[in-house]
């Protein structure tokens, strides 16, 4: 894991900061620019190897993240050593629960990322000193809370052809680069982690993608890159 600390500019303002996707995310966009200039003096760049542990469930971390780069996958584990994918973060998404230091869950790279880390006392003091950063975290809590309610029913209510549509479509709003009309990604789990997420067989997962695939729906490459032409016909796919 490489790190790196963040350069200020003769301004005072982080000079990461201007190119980084989370500067107007769910923190970094509540602060104002003498905050920021103080979170961008203490904070660390670094990259993590897919597959290795940001946060340790159960582990007290000093300090919270903005995720620059890739994607990481929330995990549970449970008493008996069985581990559930529980949730995806991509930029820009803020990782960590403020004010409670112990980690319900372990934040894994799924895939190659980048990370900008922050000292937890840092920002909890700015989140106490600064209401529209409350407002920011409290908004982003009920988006989540939203998207799992609507990932319930998902793993509830629909078809194994629309859980995979559905986890596709999730990575496909998330990718980088996008056109207009083509969206393409390389899937950040393997075929026996979506197996996991969606509570399906890794065949049935196998059949689900041949079977998208066959349709138009989408295009496989090097068997994990995904590319999808339409991706208003991936959505009517799980909103019929």
């Amino acid at each position: 894991m490489d790190v790196a600390r963040s350069k200020v500019s003769d301004a005072g303002a982080p000079v990461a900061c201007a190119s980084c996707q989370a500067r107007h995310g769910v923190v970094c966009g509540a602060l104002w620019s003498g905050q920021l200039r103080e979170l961008g003096r203490q904070s660390l760049r670094r990259t993590v190897d897919a597959g290795c542990e940001i946060i340790a469930q159960g582990s007290e971390s000093s300090f919270y993240s903005n995720i620059m780069r890739g994607v990481v996958k929330l995990c549970k584990v449970m008493p008996d050593g069985r581990q559930q994918i529980v949730g995806l973060q991509f930029a820009p998404d803020f990782v960590g629960r403020p004010f409670v230091p112990e980690s319900m869950l372990s934040a894994q790279a799924a895939t190659d990322a980048e990370i900008c880390v922050f000292p937890r006392d840092l920002l909890d003091r700015m989140i106490s000193e600064t209401p529209k950063l409350q407002r920011s975290l409290y908004d982003q809590a009920l988006k989540e809370l939203d998207a799992a309610r609507e990932w319930m029913l998902t793993l509830g209510r629909r078809t194994a052809e629309e859980k995979v549509a559905s986890l596709l479509h999730l990575i496909a709003t998330h990718a980088e680069p996008q056109t207009a009309t083509t969206t393409s990604f390389d899937l950040p789990l393997s075929r026996a982690e979506i197996a996991d997420f969606l509570g399906l067989t890794i065949e049935t997962v196998s059949r689900q993608l041949t079977k998208l695939r066959k349709s138009g729906v989408i295009r496989i490459e090097n068997f994990r890159h995904i590319i999808v032409p339409d991706m208003d016909e991936l959505e009517r796919m799980i909103s019929a």
